[in-house]
């Protein structure tokens, strides 16, 4: 049962993530101030469900923190410098480098049919890409590819505080991340529009509070690789929220890359369930 509710937090999680790309849109301001705002509001909010706040740190927390606080400033950079497409699909190498870190790390041997949804659901990815990938912006594309190698390192380090409480990870990530944007915020504070200012609040609060509760207790209970697959479902879920708050239709490529990854994923859950009723 705890590994079930893992999966459907895991899932939540990246649903809750997915609405980043549009809400983003509605704030007209600096990415970094963006980035620092809405962490700022997520540590809040990971406070209220803690309940308190840490005194002590260990190594695996601080790297965990580190770890995090690059992800979503070099995912922010990367969209700045290159296209969205570039760096949604640079960054899901992701799941790639969780694979190649978990034997010597966590101890944790990665199966071969998590090796062949990896590489099926990278397939999904780039085919749901594929009309709108475009091989410039060298910068930007570096960046999006450090983001990848971030989250996968946040991954292991995360899933390696298993026997603790590896949310404080997220919430010293979020605070690192606020104070690094601050400069930005007080720089590009005047001027924000009521509709900025609730995208801002939805971003801190659902987008990335909420979500990141909910994958820090789902970590605990599923392998990192895991942790890394089953998330790989949020750049499909971002078309859908363009097309329902602009009505903008998902290309050919969309659909077919979506598709791809979500049977994948599917297959890989419904295949021991079919195989243990044989």
């Amino acid at each position: 049962m705890k590994k079930k509710k893992a999966i459907f937090f895991l899932i939540l999680s990246a649903v809750l993530w997915s609405l980043g790309g549009v809400l983003i849109k509605i704030v007209d301001w600096h990415p970094i101030a963006i980035a620092g705002t809405r962490s700022a509001i997520a540590s809040l909010i990971i406070l209220i469900y803690l309940k308190k706040v840490q005194t002590s740190f260990n190594s695996l927390q601080i790297l965990g923190a580190i770890f995090y606080a690059g992800t979503v400033i070099l995912f922010v950079l990367a969209n700045k410098f290159t296209t969205a497409a570039n760096a949604i699909l640079l960054q899901y190498g992701a799941p790639l480098y969780v694979a190649l870190l978990s034997k010597p790390i966590l101890k944790e041997k990665v199966e071969k049919i998590d090796w062949l949804v990896m590489f099926l659901m990278l397939a999904g990815i780039y085919v749901f890409f594929l009309d709108k990938l475009q091989f410039v912006n060298f910068i930007g594309n570096i960046m999006a590819i450090l983001s990848g190698i971030s989250f996968a390192f946040f991954i292991v380090f995360m899933r390696k505080q298993k026997e603790g409480l590896p949310l404080y990870s997220v919430l010293w990530g979020n605070i690192l991340t606020a104070l690094i944007g601050l400069p930005f915020i007080l720089e590009n504070f005047n001027g924000l529009s009521l509709k900025s200012i609730l995208g801002l609040i939805l971003l801190g609060t659902i987008q990335l509070g909420i979500s990141y509760i909910l994958y820090s207790i789902a970590i605990r209970e599923v392998s990192a690789i895991e942790g890394a697959l089953i998330p790989m479902i949020e750049p499909i879920l971002n078309p859908i929220w363009v097309f329902l708050a602009i009505g903008e239709t998902p290309g050919e490529y969309s659909l077919l890359g979506g598709s791809i990854i979500l049977t994948t994923l599917g297959l890989r859950y419904l295949y021991p369930v079919i195989k243990n009723r044989k």
